[in-house]
């Protein structure tokens, strides 16, 4: 399966499905959840990273079971906006992850996210290192996710 960008992701999915916002680090992989109207995203859970075909597996059940159509992961791009080695191997990565999966899926710049995240865990709930460390990938997930949510046109009309 090719990656897609994400007004075409939005164009392929039914209406009030949700999306799965993946932060994929070297150990833990964070995931978060769209609503059904896709305009918010919530903090799901924390996995360990392991094996590719086990991830898949895990990530088709959440999908049948929050009715999710789609999935956005997030990549690491330099600072100036090239893909480096890490960018490259997390595209690899969601490539891969789509193909086992069967679900469309696009990247979204993750740059400082982690950053942002700790930052606010900090300076606004005075999390310890400890504590951080449990929260702070789901959160990068759930950041991702709305940043891409925010960009994306409505896939809902409110009235």
């Amino acid at each position: 399966m090719t990656l897609l960008t994400l007004p075409q992701l939005a164009a392929t999915l039914p209406r009030h499905a949700r999306l799965l916002g993946i932060d994929p680090g070297r150990k833990q992989v964070g995931l978060a959840l769209s609503d059904v109207s896709r305009m918010v995203a919530s903090p799901f859970q924390t996995v360990k990273r392991g094996k590719l075909g086990q991830m898949a597996t895990f990530i088709r059940a959440v999908a049948q079971e929050h009715g999710v159509a789609g999935l956005v992961v997030g990549v690491p791009l330099s600072l100036d906006g090239s893909f480096g080695p890490a960018a490259q191997a997390s595209r690899d990565w969601a490539m891969d992850l789509s193909t086992q999966t069967g679900l469309p899926t696009c990247l979204w710049d993750e740059r400082l996210s982690s950053s942002a995240v700790n930052r606010m865990l900090i300076q606004e709930a005075d999390l310890s290192r400890a504590k951080r460390a449990e929260a702070v990938d789901k959160l990068a997930a759930a950041y991702i996710l709305q940043a891409a949510l925010d960009s994306m046109p409505s896939a809902i009309t409110p009235f």
